[in-house]
């Protein structure tokens, strides 16, 4: 995690950011302290990684990278605001004793620029077990998994088309809860990918009412969920499934497009 000492709103790349609305710092830090101690009372252990004035979303920890145990392949972002993003998580990563994966040279022009594939991390790509649902469309670029497979040896990748810009990462709209089953919100999806989704896991549809609330962006620690406050069908769903609810306020988050799951990585 990082926490939120300089988020805020300072551009907009989101349809869910609006700087004139701006955000309650007060209030966004009693909610990251919120999730914090709920995390830790749910047994998890929590490392941080330092925040930086001017980047406000160093706070969606989510993006940071793909982790496999010790191995982890850091993100290429999108948006020039959040590029920068990239030598922060490398630094840390590799500080902290992971193995940071080399991208391939294609990825890079004469002048050592990068030029490959954008890619944000687990803000995307989501592991259920063994497999890989790998998202693309509006912030990764498809042709990043064939790289990422390769290098985690990853054998059953399902890619996962999103075409709502509201849902513009994978953990915006789905969860999984564990190897067999998950949370989602369909209508992030391409029809396509809606079919080949329901063929590879077990999914519970989230209403869009509470989606609004970012119903699916939530953390799961073995038989606990966290998810954001105001989603009680999603608790109910939850619930019916021998898992153990806890709800915590996001309201500032979601002003900037994000909430619970966004604001962790899991190493």
């Amino acid at each position: 995690m990082c926490e939120s000492e300089h988020f805020e709103i300072r551009y907009e790349i989101n349809p869910w950011m609006n700087i004139q609305r701006g955000v309650n710092a007060e209030l966004a830090d009693q909610q990251w302290h919120q999730l914090l101690n709920i995390m830790q009372r749910c047994g998890a252990k929590i490392v941080r990684v330092p925040p930086v004035d001017a980047l406000p979303d160093l706070v969606f920890t989510a993006n940071a990278a793909l982790c496999q145990g010790r191995r982890v392949y850091v993100s290429r972002f999108r948006y020039p605001e959040r590029q920068p993003e990239h030598d922060i998580y490398k630094r840390w990563f590799m500080t902290t004793g992971y193995e940071v994966l080399s991208e391939p040279e294609t990825f890079f022009d004469a002048q050592g620029h990068y030029i490959g594939p954008c890619f944000e991390g687990a803000g995307d790509a989501l592991f259920a077990g063994d497999t890989l649902f790998a998202a693309y469309g509006l912030r990764t670029d498809r042709e990043i998994y064939t790289t990422i497979a390769e290098l985690f040896d990853i054998k059953k990748v399902v890619l996962c088309e999103l075409t709502d810009p509201h849902f513009y990462h994978l953990d915006t709209c789905f969860c999984p809860l564990n190897e067999h089953q998950a949370i989602w919100y369909p209508d992030a999806f391409s029809k396509e990918t809606q079919a080949h989704m329901r063929q590879a896991i077990e999914l519970f549809d989230i209403p869009a009412e509470e989606e609004r609330h970012f119903a699916c962006n939530a953390v799961v620690i073995d038989q606990q969920v966290i998810i954001p406050e105001h989603c009680p069908q999603t608790r109910a769903i939850l619930e019916k499934l021998g898992l153990t609810v806890y709800d915590c306020a996001m309201s500032e988050f979601i002003k900037a497009g994000g909430a619970c799951k966004c604001l962790t990585l899991q190493l």
